[in-house]
């Protein structure tokens, strides 16, 4: 690629033509995106797989063998009695004979949102309304497909498809900002990923949910004004405001309880189950034992992981499987658990590197399924009736992903092809597998693969992009490692000028995430600090700037001792880990180590401020968005699992309060921030700043009226990019 970059430039110097430039409105917009396939949905048979059109007007089935289209078993135009033009997604029945489909879909947090679904019967081509008393969120079909349930204003509803789309209701306590049955609460969603907390018994009878009484949380409230695109009118002379609860580092959290409903009966019951009064439930899941229900469980340092089997009538519950950690569990153990008839298949580090674990479904462990020293980065599968288990992994380089499959006695055998990241949805049989790969210069390509790896055909190529690629001044792309002071081999990503000359001193311009198990350095054309192939990274290095991101300690891919070495004092070398990056480029001959600057989100904008207020003054300037500023601000679950608690870990709070590094601050800083944002609150940029203002320290600021953590919506995004690039150019 780099060898067609340099022939193509030379061809266009020859012919007195100029490459194009990449602007920030295409940035913005994404105008140069590599495209992608959204929606795809292994079948039943093993031989098809569905996927939503573009237009989002059909749901396609699509053969496994062939990748071509078999037939369209949704579509918009001929549907019966359809009232919407276009739709956002849908949900197979278990039997595949009913589909929900999902319309007017409204987002409530990062994870949450109501929508309007309908059923759709794919043989009498008929739609109906789930239901018609107001929106609903996380629908579920019962593993028999004859009843589907949902939550509706904290409250679990059951529809039976049998009787007339009869509704009934199955908790009636569920209210705002103090109790939510089946569906998890602001610091769950936002931390344990998940939107759904309720599920069926194998046998369609019983329903089991998590119960979240949050009457106790702090209440945390942010204000509204009218702003623009969208306005919001009934805010035009006076500000409102929005209140959730939100509990931060060492307050009360939600207290949980899991309960069984018994569809029949209607009888309720509370689940025996012996969790810590301050102890977290991140999934509830029935096994295919309708006598099984598979309840996971964490103390509330996160280091403790149990997984009880619970009886749904006796209310008993048995801890079948105990993990713990010195630091804490990753999130991936809980996430990825699998159970099949007779087996559990989990993930733990257990070890030192995260890999995969084989149970019996009693909880008996079987044998490690991977080893080494590399992560497992994705389970994909277990064929049970072989033994064969499927997984991606860094093995060979944390850079990079491969697909993989191993027997029940230990043979590997690599599926993937291409060196890079590869990612893979597999069909039920394992006969198949769609691959997504990408490289630092390969946009993402998408094939069909049989049981072998090789490859059947090519569903996505982004050809029009490579094409569109080849004509932009593109920078140049390389990975590099380094050595600290302190003997840590860091690795990062360099983007150099198309033009780059040696001879020359360049500005150079960091930027970075930092955050635990988090990378950023990665062979994926995601590469970027807007994770679109380095787009505005081209348009920096345009003007004249060499573009680097590092993974400092803390980071993933590495095992848990690189990852975990700053557990109970966030922030401290990861700060000093940029800081060394900053002092190895400032060697290189063609970097003006007088002119460096740093900037993130996030966390990143966090240890942009850390960074930037150790004293070294190793920056000229940085930008802070959406940063927090002092973990006593941060949610109990997030922040605890790395911290503790501000009670318990003081010092190590101290240590990481960007605010306490106030006075320190060294270089010109532009501190962003949206006013709703609901995730790290606006609170932080408050604070902070006025700490820079008691500490006599100048700084620039820009806030966003009614945007969230993203900083997205009409032209704020645009908006943004200048203001981040404007700084730069200004300031280095």
């Amino acid at each position: 690629m780099k060898s067609l970059f340099a022939l193509l430039t030379l061809l266009f110097l020859s012919l007195g033509i100029q490459a194009q430039k990449v602007t920030l409105q295409d940035v913005a917009q994404g105008t140069y995106r590599a495209q992608n396939i959204y929606g795809l949905k292994p079948m039943l048979d093993g031989e098809h797989y569905t996927q939503i059109s573009s237009d989002h007007k059909r749901i396609v089935k699509y053969s496994f063998k062939t990748g071509k289209e078999v037939e369209a078993i949704f579509d918009v135009t001929k549907a019966r009695d359809c009232n919407f033009k276009t739709f956002d997604d849908y949900i197979l029945s278990p039997d595949e004979k009913l589909i929900l489909i999902q319309t007017e879909t409204k987002p409530i947090y990062r994870h949450s949102f109501t929508a309007v679904y309908y059923i759709y019967n794919v043989k009498n081509n008929t739609l109906e309304p789930l239901s018609n008393n107001g929106p609903q969120q996380v629908p579920l079909f019962s593993p028999d497909g004859n009843q589907i349930a949902f939550v509706r204003n904290n409250n679990i509803f059951l529809v039976k498809l049998l009787f007339g789309n009869s509704e009934s209701q199955v908790t009636k306590d569920g209210e705002y900002n103090k109790v939510l049955n089946g569906i998890p609460d602001w610091v769950y969603e936002e931390e344990f990923s998940f939107n759904r907390a309720f599920d069926f018994s194998a046998d369609s009878k019983m329903i089991a949910y998590i119960r979240f009484d949050e009457s106790q949380v702090p209440m945390f409230s942010f204000p509204w004004y009218k702003g623009m695109a969208p306005a919001k009118e009934d805010y035009t002379t006076y500000p409102g405001k929005y209140e959730y609860k939100y509990p931060k580092a060492g307050e009360t959290n939600s207290t949980v309880t899991v309960h069984t409903y018994d569809i029949k009966s209607h009888v309720t019951r509370q689940m025996d189950l012996p969790l810590d009064k301050d102890g977290y439930i991140p999934r509830i899941k029935f096994t295919s034992d309708p006598e099984k229900l598979a309840i996971m469980t964490l103390n509330r340092h996160q280091n403790r992981f149990d997984l009880y089997l619970a009886n749904p009538r006796s209310a008993t519950c048995k801890v079948a499987i105990r993990d713990e950690a010195e630091q804490y569990i990753k999130e991936q153990e809980y996430g990825s658990i699998a159970f099949y008839p007779n087996h559990i298949v989990l993930m733990s580090e257990r070890d030192g590197y995260n890999h995969l674990y084989l149970y019996t479904i009693a909880g008996n462990l079987v044998r490690q399924i991977t080893k080494g020293n590399f992560e497992v980065t994705d389970f994909l599968g277990y064929d049970e009736a072989n033994g064969t288990t499927y997984y991606a992994s860094n093995e060979g380089s944390p850079l990079r992903t491969a697909i993989y499959k191993i027997d029940s006695k230990g043979k590997k055998t690599k599926l993937s092809t291409k060196e890079g990241t590869n990612n893979a949805l597999f069909s039920k049989n394992f006969a198949y597998f769609i691959n997504t790969y990408s490289s630092k210069d390969t946009p993402t390509e998408i094939t069909l693969n049989d049981s072998k790896g090789r490859e059947l055909v090519t569903l996505l190529d982004n050809k029009q992009l490579k094409s569109q690629l080849t004509h932009l001044n593109m920078p140049t792309k390389e990975f590099f490692t380094f050595k600290t002071s302190q003997g840590v081999e860091l690795n990062g990503w360099m983007m150099k000028p198309a033009n780059f000359d040696p001879n020359k001193k360049y500005p150079v311009i960091m930027h970075q995430y930092s955050g635990p198990g988090s990378q950023q350095v990665l062979d994926k054309w995601g590469i970027g600090s807007f994770g679109d192939g380095g787009m505005f990274e081209a348009y920096m290095c345009d003007k004249g700037y060499i573009m680097v991101c590092v993974d400092g300690r803390g980071t993933g891919g590495r095992g848990a001792a690189f990852e975990k070495c700053t557990y109970l004092f966030l922030g401290v070398k990861e700060s000093e880990d940029q800081v060394e990056t900053a002092r190895y480029l400032g060697t290189l001959p063609y970097v003006d180590g007088s002119r460096i600057g740093i900037w993130g989100w996030s966390f990143g904008g966090y240890n942009t401020l850390m960074s930037m207020s150790d004293g070294s003054g190793a920056f000229k300037a940085g930008v802070a968005i959406a940063a927090p500023s002092d973990w006593r601000f941060y949610d109990t679950v997030y922040t605890e699992r790395f911290m503790r608690t501000p009670k318990e870990n003081g010092d190590g709070y101290n240590a990481g309060s960007a605010i306490s590094r106030a006075s320190k601050l060294q270089g010109k800083l532009l501190l962003i921030h949206g006013t709703a944002d609901d995730n790290v609150h606006y609170q932080n940029a408050a604070e902070y700043s006025e700490a820079l203002v008691q500490a006599n320290k100048q700084f620039d600021m820009q806030v966003y009226t009614n945007r969230n953590h993203s900083i997205f919506g009409g032209n704020t995004r645009n908006h943004l990019m200048n203001r981040v690039a404007n700084f730069f150019l200004e300031n280095l």
